[in-house]
């Protein structure tokens, strides 16, 4: 089979950007690691309770910049503010396209004063990489891919804990007391023998709210060590391990929207950059599932406002994106919202899924069930289309099944009744994740609140 050289050419090869995601034969991002350790609700239970370890060391891809121009490439394309940012810092970094659509997000570490890394998907990575580039910055890149591209080894462990007993497990595998780190910033001791940094952050609860969590990082080849140290040190804390299903589930809680449809697809300049990315890289490989079904690609762009990254705009700078996003500033926005699935509509759509016959329903996956890179479901008030549901599942913290939304603001109001339609229409697109089904609808409430 002759591979396709670019993103670029495998969407001219599909008849366009919408036909090439739509009908890929892509799934949701894989998390490979293992699935359970003990059960999913048990480890979902301990990040509200006690505490998880999520061995987060496999699934996604550091890229390192090194040089001079770090900071100015930084902000010339991101629309954080960087007056405060520095070694011992750390951002969820946002990067917008000269339309001012949403490009991709990223965990920004600042390790030295010309040394950073953005860790997550490799679309920040890379676009930065291509900017560095083009743009003569005085920048040196170095990628530590995921574990399934990687053929040398990771660089770093990477051991995020959650729950309300962190504190106490860290502390006790110091052998000291310790001072709480401030929030995404990174402080520094040892475990093991090992010196390891420690990012403030969760992945399962909401800042604000009262949660825990700490992203520890050190040299791959000793996180056995400090891995045993950890758990050893929560045994008495009731520290579970978390796995693939737990961690996936995780985002149901969370403020965190996952894994939305990049505005790379269509813009006439970026098209230089989609013949840059590889045929075989992350962006070329991207899927859209879900009931949201609208002609236009456009139509699945979002803004940081729909994401509820509207506060991290700053015009303190000069970047990519910033007139785009100065004039659609006044525009009506959508709202991130929690949507609380209606357990009786739940219960119709699991078992239709399963003794429906030819008119069954779409299966919906415990504990989490995208399945797509990118999930699009229509979420309306009667008939009108009023937003998108993204990734949705069960957790035992909520009690049922939810997902994170994009509403239209008039719309987005505590309590209002909704309908979340489920499974794509006809009889679903092509994806080797989509059998035969009928839609269904199932109702929800809206929270702009946390419902965990």
């Amino acid at each position: 089979m002759t591979s396709i050289p670019s993103l670029q050419d495998k969407i001219t090869a599909a008849g366009g950007a919408l036909a090439h995601l739509r009908t890929a034969q892509v799934g949701p991002y894989p998390f490979p690691f293992q699935a359970e350790y003990s059960n999913w609700r048990d480890e979902q239970a301990a990040w509200a309770q006690t505490c998880v370890l999520f061995d987060q060391s496999f699934h996604m891809t550091d890229t390192y910049f090194t040089g001079p121009d770090v900071l100015r490439l930084l902000s010339d394309y991101g629309v954080n503010s960087f007056r405060t940012f520095g070694p011992g810092k750390a951002k969820q970094y946002v990067a917008v396209t000269g339309e001012g659509n949403f490009l991709a997000d990223a965990i920004l570490f600042g390790w030295a004063e010309d040394e950073v890394s953005v860790v997550g998907t490799p679309a920040v990575g890379n676009w930065l990489t291509y900017q560095a580039g083009r743009g003569g910055y005085d920048v040196e890149v170095a990628v530590d891919p995921w574990i399934l591209e990687n053929t040398e080894g990771r660089r770093l462990f990477r051991f995020q804990l959650n729950g309300p007993l962190t504190q106490s497990i860290v502390e006790k595998a110091v052998g000291a007391h310790m001072g709480k780190i401030k929030f995404f910033t990174i402080g520094e001791f040892t475990i093991a023998g090992t010196t390891v940094r420690a990012l403030n952050h969760t992945m399962s609860g909401v800042p604000g709210v009262e949660t825990s969590g700490l992203e520890i990082t050190g040299p791959a080849e000793m996180g056995s060590a400090v891995k045993e140290a950890l758990i050893e040190a929560g045994e008495e804390f009731g520290l579970r391990l978390g796995g693939s299903l737990a961690y996936g589930s995780a985002t149901v809680e969370s403020a965190w929207i996952a894994l939305p449809v990049s505005g790379i697809y269509t813009a006439d300049g970026l098209r230089s950059y989609r013949e840059w990315l590889p045929g075989s890289g992350f962006e070329a490989n991207a899927s859209i599932g879900g009931s949201f079904a609208s002609d236009d690609i456009e139509d699945y762009y979002v803004t940081p406002w729909d994401l509820g990254y509207g506060h991290l705009i700053k015009y303190d700078h000069d970047f990519c994106g910033r007139s785009a996003l100065e004039k659609r500033a006044a525009e009506p926005h959508r709202r991130k919202v929690w949507l609380r699935w209606n357990d009786e509509d739940v219960t119709q759509v699991i078992a239709g899924s399963l003794f429906g016959g030819q008119q069954r329903t779409k299966y919906l996956a415990a504990p989490y069930s995208a399945y797509a890179i990118s999930q699009y479901d229509q979420v309306l008030d009667g008939d009108r289309l009023v937003g998108i549901s993204n990734w949705l599942g069960y957790t035992v913290n909520v009690g049922g099944w939810a997902s994170l939304g994009m509403i239209d603001e008039v719309d987005a109001v505590d309590g209002k009744e909704v309908t979340v339609v489920w499974g794509e229409t006809g009889s679903g697109t092509a994806k080797p994740t989509v059998e035969s089904h009928v839609q269904a609808r199932v109702r929800a409430t809206i929270s702009t609140t946390p419902i965990a």
